[in-house]
C-alpha cells in the first residue's frame, strides 16, 4: 500500500471504469467518478449497481465510506493525485472516433498539477497517449508531460461476468511516457491489483491491447466461418472442436456464436486496421476478414431459422419467435454491440412475431420494438421457434426441450431431437 492516500479521479463510469474506481476506493484512496451521464450518476448515488463486476454491496459498501464520490462535474477533479480515463472509443463511419477522450483530456488538463499522474486506459490505436492526450494535457495546463506531471497507458482488460478473473487478479500492462511516469503509473496500480507487468511506452501497451482483442476476433470468425460449412457438409462443428480440444499443445478452444458483441471485439480491431492503413498504406487483412465473417453471423442465424420455419411449412413472416438472451454475453447485462439483438431485429424485419427472454439487461437498454416476457411454459408452446441466442446460465434449458416444438441453439446448450444447433 501506498504511504499516502491519494486523491484519484475515475473519468467514465462504465463498464471498465465503474469497477476501476470502486476497487481503488477499496485500496483506501478517495475517488471521484466521472460520468456526464446524470442518469448513471444519479444510479450509482443511491447503490444501484448495473455491472455485474459491482455488486449493489460492495457500491454502498465505498459509498458508506465516505470515499467514493460520484459526480457529473470535472471541478471536483481539482486537486487530484491521480487522474484515470475510461472513456468510450466508438468507431464513426468505420474510422476512430477519440472524441470522448479529447473532451476528457480537454476538461482534466485544466485540474493538472506539479507531481500529477494522468493515466490513459480506454482502447485507442497506437500513439494515441503520446501523439493526441499528451499536446492537449501540456497546452491547457502549461505543464510538460514527464517532468511536470506525470503520463501513461494502462489497457481495461475487464471481462465483464468473469466470476475467476476480476480487476484484483488480472495482470495489469502498464507504460510510462518515459521512466519517471512509468514509475508513478505503477506504484499506483501496485495498490489496485496483484500484479502489474510493465513495457517500454505506451503505444507498446496500446498495440498489446489491440493485439488481444484482434487474436481472439481472428479465431472466432475463424470457427464461425467452420460453422457455416459444416451444416452442408452434414459435420457437428461442436463435435469437432471438443475433439480437436483434446489436444493438449498447439490448440486454444474458440466457440462459434451468433456473432461477436461488446466493445473489444466488434470495435478494437478496427482502430488498428485503420491506422495500419492511415499509416503505412496497407490493408490489415486478418482484421478485414474477420469483421466481414463475425459481422455476418447475425444474419446467417436469421437465414438459418427461416429454412428451419420453412422445413416445417412455416413462412417466418407471422411465425411466433422466442429469442433467449439479448446480451452479448452470457450472464452480463451488457448489450453493446449485441448480435442477439441483431438476430432478434433481423426476425422482425422478415416479418415474425419477436418475442425475447433477458433477465439480466436493464429494460431501459431494451429495444423499443422487441418485447420481453418471462420464459414460461406456455411462452415456449406457443412459439414456433425457440432462438437461442444467449446462453445465460438460469435459463431452464430442460424446460425448453421438453416444450418446445423446434428449438435453433447458436450456443450449443441442448440436445432434444427438435434443437437444431449452430
Amino acid at each position: 500500500m501506498s504511504v499516502a492516500v491519494k486523491k484519484v479521479v475515475v473519468v467514465g463510469q462504465g463498464y471498465v471504469g465503474l469497477p476501476l474506481a470502486v476497487r481503488v476506493a477499496e485500496a483506501g484512496h478517495n475517488v471521484v467518478g466521472l460520468d456526464v451521464d446524470e442518469m448513471r450518476v444519479k444510479r450509482l448515488t443511491s447503490g444501484d449497481s448495473f455491472s455485474e463486476d459491482v455488486t449493489s454491496d460492495r457500491l454502498l459498501g465505498v459509498l458508506n465510506s465516505g470515499r467514493y464520490l460520484l459526480s457529473t462535474e470535472y471541478a471536483d477533479a481539482a486537486d487530484f493525485d491521480v487522474c484515470v480515463i475510461t472513456v468510450p472509443t466508438p468507431l464513426k463511419d468505420g474510422a476512430p472516433d477519440l472524441s470522448f477522450v479529447k473532451d476528457a483530456a480537454h476538461a482534466v488538463a485544466s485540474h493538472i498539477r506539479q507531481g500529477a499522474t494522468v493515466i490513459l486506459e480506454s482502447t485507442t490505436y497506437p500513439c494515441t497517449t503520446e501523439q493526441v492526450v499528451c499536446p492537449i494535457l501540456e497546452s491547457v495546463s502549461g505543464l510538460r508531460a514527464g517532468k511536470d506531471f506525470y503520463l501513461g497507458y494502462s489497457p481495461e482488460r475487464i471481462d465483464p461476468g468473469n466470476p475467476k478473473w476480476r480487476l484484483e487478479n488480472t495482470p495489469k500492462v502498464v507504460s510510462g511516457m518515459n521512466d519517471v511516469s512509468l514509475r508513478h503509473v505503477e506504484q499506483f496500480y501496485d495498490d489496485v491489483v496483484e500484479r502489474t507487468v510493465p513495457v517500454s511506452s505506451p503505444r507498446t501497451a496500446e498495440l498489446t491491447k489491440l493485439l488481444e482483442n484482434t487474436f481472439r476476433h481472428v479465431n472466432i470468425a475463424l470457427v464461425n466461418e467452420l460453422a457455416m460449412f459444416c451444416k452442408p457438409l452434414g459435420i457437428d462443428i461442436w463435435e469437432v472442436i471438443d475433439a480437436a480440444a483434446t489436444k493438449p499443445f498447439g490448440f486454444m478452444r474458440f466457440l462459434p456464436g451468433p456473432g461477436v458483441g461488446g466493445h473489444c471485439l466488434p470495435i478494437d480491431p478496427s482502430y488498428l486496421s485503420w491506422q495500419v492503413k492511415q499509416m503505412l498504406r496497407h490493408d490489415f487483412r486478418f482484421v478485414a476478414l474477420a469483421n466481414d465473417i463475425n459481422s455476418h453471423m447475425p444474419e446467417h442465424v436469421v437465414l438459418r431459422v427461416a429454412r428451419g420455419l420453412n422445413a416445417r411449412r412455416k413462412p417466418v413472416n407471422g411465425s411466433q419467435i422466442l429469442v433467449l438472451g439479448l446480451a452479448y454475453k452470457k450472464n452480463t447485462g451488457d448489450i453493446r454491440e449485441s448480435p442477439s439483438v441483431a438476430v432478434a431485429l433481423g426476425l422482425r424485419k422478415l416479418g415474425a412475431h419477436v418475442l425475447a427472454v433477458e433477465p439480466h439487461v436493464d429494460p431501459l437498454r431494451l429495444p423499443d420494438d422487441i418485447l420481453c416476457v418471462e420464459l414460461t411454459e406456455e411462452q415456449i408452446a406457443s412459439s414456433d421457434v425457440v432462438v437461442i441466442a444467449t446462453d445465460h446460465d438460469d435459463f431452464d434449458y430442460a424446460m425448453v426441450e421438453r416444450t418446445a416444438d423446434y428449438v435453433f441453439d447458436a450456443c450449443n446448450r441442448c440436445r432434444a431431437e427438435t434443437v437444431e444447433r449452430l
